[in-house]
């Protein structure tokens, strides 16, 4: 059984979509964003796991973690701006949906692991915390990519 287009009350910016080259350009800077929050979060994951041990954790998470909100910001706004332009088409895509759900397991993810004080604590559990992190990440991004092809 194939999903259905669910209207909404919202203004759909279809043109948008149908724009030449705009549309792409929003793409080429959702990849953007996402290759900042990914790329940083993995230079973090990796001195959590233990490579580079002569640095300084705290250090480095001021500079990785702006650079991770600043890429999901992007990634955040222009996802925004992608999803105005077909609303009904993506609330029926099973990728899109599951798209959003591993983001929000993601972000609940970071938002424990900074709870517990896991900048301080490279034990165990922060390292599981971040392998977790970077499989949703990777689904996210791999769902991401799906949803064109449902």
């Amino acid at each position: 059984m194939e999903a259905q287009a669910v209207p909404l009350a919202l203004p759909a910016w279809t043109w948008l979509a149908q724009h030449p080259w705009l549309y792409p350009a929003l793409e080429a800077v959702h990849l953007c964003g996402i290759a900042l929050l990914f790329g940083s979060l993995v230079v973090f994951e990796l001195r959590v796991w233990g490579a580079a041990p002569t640095l300084s954790v705290p250090a480095l998470a001021r500079l990785a973690l702006p650079v991770t909100l600043a890429g999901f910001g992007v990634a955040a706004v222009s996802g925004v701006l992608m999803f105005t332009s077909q609303p009904g088409d993506l609330l029926a895509n099973r990728y899109f949906a599951l798209k959003m759900a591993l983001l929000l397991a993601a972000g609940s993810n970071a938002a424990i692991f900074h709870a517990r004080g896991g900048l301080g604590r490279l034990d165990a559990w922060a390292r599981a915390q971040t392998a977790l992190s970077l499989g949703l990440w990777i689904a996210v991004i791999i769902c991401g990519r799906w949803i064109a092809y449902a």
